[in-house]
């Protein structure tokens, strides 16, 4: 028999189990990545070249961006010759699972004496207006990571840039380098990070294609929960593969299967707040914050830590909310049932993604709506708002004491039949779980504020941006949310059902009473997880306590 050995630096802790998958196990991942494939998931060739071309094409323009600025600046015409920038790729298409209609993630590195304010943000976005091939350009030089959005031959790209301390771009720049750090400010140390932190994830996990499988399994099932959305405070890509990665070091010799089983069995028992890590902080002193709550104060706010593996590290999930917490707990425990029926043979892949039917999950919804004046103002303003939507689930968990959850849905519907330049996004909102439904609350002081804090402080507002919140019963939602998937919902089931049908007749009873104890094994295994998962590094005090009661919204409360 072979000798099973855990790489000793993979992870902070010993695999809980060193198990191998059955011939159970690797049935039911070849009909999970039949379901995968169903859904197209994976990327063709022929966008897979395209990609690359976008890329390359990307290289020469900033390339070319930054000769133009070197001979500006008055340089030899030997450093304009030399002067050069690079285009590395991180997110989705470093880790190795870019889908159909990916966004590009993108970095730009430049030479120290290109400047991100004046050389980046406006010389070459000048440039990239100008370009037939770029729409929809949207820059953003105020986010937490400086980034400018558009679209590339109708590709979505993300481009960050950093400005390191070499005259000189080398083609072989070595970005893990720490000494490119020191004279580094914080933006463009959070700009390389997500090269960084990719190449890490992939270094510190036991099996990357085993990881790859899981991780687009996931990203998948989280879209269709309506839980992936980094920027309203839910499980962003890095965040996710981070989640993933913690579970394939825990389990190294599962496959695919057992990884996403083994994934909702763990993250439905994590003591939160207590971090998920792959490997341990180290703190380098080269004068970076890394994420360490006993000192820095405002880490201890923080009630989902996921913790990059790659120096500064840092939080990745510091946006997730009371309410995003308590969404997201609710859909792992309901796919750790479905799970746990796929292992008795008792459900299939296809329950797993069925969609969340948020316009059919709450009593009560928030409903904000923005217009411009035409398409390009729209584009922007939708940007702001979007960024902004996090903010009014915190004003509304804070003026109501945290009584009252508000749950932003990632993907809002689109009203066709409207032909003006508008958007609309809708709010959940619910009593917390456990507490009595008495108290009238009103929770027009957040609306108030989210719209007055959304306007003054776009630096880019013109007449014309208008924003309205108010509150709508489920009743009164608009017709146009209920897209075909809601008035589909049964013939799926039933079809699902008829899938499992002719599943159990191809399982025979033995793998049955196989998997029926190796699933017990595999519970006993993870009874003591969060006693091995950092039960000493926080301590659940920081969890606060409410309770929710009835709410009244004024029909007019924008």
């Amino acid at each position: 028999m072979e000798n099973l050995k855990v790489k000793p630096a993979l992870g902070v802790t010993k695999p809980i189990s060193l198990i191998k998958p059955t011939e159970f196990d690797v049935r039911s991942t070849l009909e999970l990545e039949k379901v995968l494939v169903g859904a197209k998931l994976y990327e063709v060739e022929e966008e897979a070249r395209k990609r690359e071309v976008i890329i390359e094409k990307l290289h020469e323009i900033v390339k070319s961006w930054v000769k133009h600025v070197t001979r500006w600046r008055g340089y030899t015409d030997k450093m304009v010759e030399n002067a050069n920038a690079l285009i590395l790729t991180f997110g989705s298409c470093r880790l190795g699972v870019p889908g159909p209609g990916s966004d590009i993630d993108t970095l730009c590195i430049g030479p120290s004496y290109v400047n991100r304010e004046e050389d980046f943000f406006i010389g070459l976005h000048n440039i990239l207006i100008g370009r037939e091939e770029v729409s929809e350009l949207l820059p953003i030089p105020h986010a937490y990571v400086p980034v400018m959005k558009f679209k590339f031959e109708g590709v979505s790209i993300d481009l960050l840039y950093a400005s390191v301390s070499h005259l000189t771009v080398p083609d072989d720049f070595d970005i893990y380098d720490e000494s490119i750090l020191y004279e580094a400010d914080e933006p463009t140390v959070r700009s390389l990070s997500g090269c960084r932190v990719a190449d890490q994830i992939l270094q510190l996990v036991p099996n990357v294609e085993n990881f790859r499988t899981t991780l687009r399994c996931l990203k998948f099932w989280a879209k269709r929960r309506g839980i992936y959305s980094n920027v309203t405070g839910f499980l962003g890509g890095v965040t996710l593969a981070l989640l993933v990665a913690r579970v394939c070091q825990l389990y190294p010799n599962a496959n695919p299967s057992m990884l996403v089983s083994r994934f909702f069995r763990v993250y439905t028992q994590w003591h939160w707040p207590n971090p998920v890590m792959l490997c341990p902080i180290e703190d380098k002193e080269i004068g970076f914050p890394v994420w360490d709550p006993r000192r820095n104060p405002s880490d201890r706010n923080h009630l989902m830590p996921i913790i990059t593996p790659a120096y500064p590290n840092m939080n990745t999930s510091y946006n997730v909310s009371s309410s995003t917490l308590e969404a997201m707990m609710k859909q792992f425990h309901t796919a750790n049932k479905i799970c746990n029926g796929i292992e008795l043979n008792e459900s299939s892949w296809g329950a797993l993604f069925e969609p969340f039917l948020f316009f059919r999950a709450y009593q009560n919804y928030l409903q904000v709506q923005i217009t411009a004046a035409d398409a390009d103002d729209l584009h922007a303003w939708k940007g702001w708002v979007e960024s902004r939507l996090r903010q009014l689930t915190l004003k509304v968990e804070r003026c109501t004491s945290g009584k009252l959850l508000c749950v932003p849905c990632p993907s809002g519907p689109v009203d066709k039949s409207r032909l003006s330049f508008h958007k609309t996004y809708f709010m959940g909102l619910s009593k917390k779980p456990g507490v009595e439904a008495e108290e009238v609350i009103d929770i027009r002081v957040a609306t108030q504020e989210f719209k007055e804090e959304t306007v003054n402080k776009f630096l880019f507002w013109t007449p014309g941006m208008e924003i309205n919140v108010s509150h709508v019963l489920k009743k009164q939602l608009p017709s146009y949310v209920f897209s075909d998937e809601y008035r589909t919902r049964s013939q799926s089931s039933k079809s699902t059902n008829q899938q499992h049908q002719n599943k159990r007749k191809y399982f025979d009873m033995v793998d049955v009473k196989n998997r029926v104890q190796e699933n017990k094994r595999g519970r006993s295994e993870s009874d003591g997880l969060a006693k091995e998962e950092g039960s000493s590094l926080l301590k659940n005090a920081l969890l606060k306590e409410g309770r929710c009661l009835l709410w009244e919204v004024s029909q007019n409360s924008g």
